[in-house]
């Protein structure tokens, strides 16, 4: 269960959701974790002592606002020069905001820019020459099936959602004759808190249980009828950082109950 004894990985966006979740996992596979978020300080050392008594590794973790490059680059340095290299780099980080085009604030579609997709172009650019000076690593991007598809009143998701599938093919053939993978990961519908009060209103408007409200709702919008989990997201990332992925590269794989297939 030691998988990753020895390599270290940086999650952005790993206070909560997805991010955690791909963090445990790939501590539970002996990787030494580097958190990051911008949670209170106490909050973090809480998080890190948590990694630390659960794997018995040290856990860290890096406040850092990906909106500004400025702060990426201090980061990355900062790692590099504790570490040598990053191993796993995981671009888990993103926000979400649904409004039609005419009504699409442009303060949020710039920070949604920023964090969703030129975030990842800055770590990218800037963890790659330590990995490649070990010829070893792993990219993995995450993105979205809103990166393979379009969807009204998304205009903003689906455009830094297709970028990023992008930049990760572009980074992968760059990176095609060296040890190192960059792949995208392209969940469907996660069952979240945001969706979970969703599934409650449903419950209660059409006065049905909590599992009749769930099968209605999923069953709208991927064709398994069920949730994509963080658990399996995170299964997947850490596959994507196994031998058996060595040659996969550039991928976009969908998690989605069947969505894309339609």
């Amino acid at each position: 269960m030691n998988e990753l004894a020895g390599r270290v990985a940086l999650i952005t966006g790993s206070s909560s959701g997805i991010g955690l979740a791909v963090a445990h996992r790939l501590a539970r596979a002996g990787a030494k974790v580097i958190l990051n978020g911008l949670i209170e300080q106490a909050g973090a050392a809480a998080l890190c002592l948590e990694f630390e008594q659960m794997y018995g590794l040290p856990a860290e973790f890096e406040h850092c606002d990906l909106r500004d490059r400025e702060q990426i680059k201090v980061m990355i340095a900062a790692l590099n020069q504790r570490h040598g290299a990053l191993d796993i780099l995981v671009n888990n980080a993103g926000i979400q905001h649904v409004s039609t085009i005419e009504s699409f604030p442009e303060d949020v579609w710039d920070d949604m820019l920023a964090i969703n997709l030129s975030a990842s172009f800055h770590t990218v650019r800037l963890a790659l020459p330590a990995m490649r000076s070990r010829n070893w690593g792993r990219i993995i991007n995450m993105a979205s099936i809103s990166g393979l598809r379009g969807r009204a009143g998304k205009v903003g998701y689906n455009a830094t959602k297709h970028g990023l599938v992008g930049l990760t093919k572009s980074v992968a053939v760059e990176t095609a004759d060296s040890a190192i993978t960059c792949n995208a990961i392209c969940p469907g519908w996660v069952h979240t808190p945001l969706v979970q009060k969703q599934i409650d209103a449903l419950a209660a408007r059409e006065d049905i249980d909590n599992d009749a409200a769930t099968h209605r709702l999923i069953g709208l919008r991927q064709p398994s009828g069920r949730f994509v989990t963080v658990e399996q997201i995170a299964e997947l990332a850490l596959f994507l950082c196994l031998p058996a992925t060595d040659e996969v590269r550039g991928v976009a794989w969908a998690m989605d109950g069947g969505t894309t297939a339609l």
